[in-house]
């Protein structure tokens, strides 16, 4: 009985240490753009170079509740002189929850990129643009 109770009691601390390591995530970008506002997170509230892992947030201006998009796309570009620009996509799937959507993207180098997200679906079509460091 007591390696049961024990067993229960570590699965409880990692999945719920992974929960709230989820709870945890910092802004990196938010957007307002007609009546949907979308937010940009991640844990470490940055990207780096290499693979990062993010959640894209999209919900009402007005109720600040979350909003199905449907199919969401977010791709980045970073300009530099004298060279064609550097496009990145992301992979993404929507979460659990409505309104979020979980992805990744991968970064050769740091630098300044501009971020394009896009959406069609019940909350009706539209895209917005921000800029975010790659450290």
């Amino acid at each position: 009985m007591t390696r049961l109770t024990a067993m229960v009691t570590a699965f409880a601390f990692v999945f719920g240490a992974g929960a709230a390591g989820w709870a945890a995530e910092k802004t990196l970008a938010t957007q307002k753009t007609k009546d949907v506002v979308v937010t940009l997170k991640s844990e470490a509230g940055q990207w780096k170079q290499g693979k990062n892992d993010f959640a894209l947030e999209f919900t009402s201006a007005k109720e600040k509740q979350p909003v199905d998009v449907g199919k969401v796309t977010l791709n980045t570009s970073m300009t530099m002189s004298g060279m064609a620009p550097m496009i990145a996509g992301a992979t993404l799937k929507p979460d659990k929850t409505p309104g979020r959507y979980v992805g990744t993207i991968e970064f050769p180098d740091t630098g300044t990129r501009q971020v394009t997200v896009a959406w069609d679906g019940p909350a009706g079509k539209g895209s917005t643009k921000f800029s975010v460091p790659v450290r």
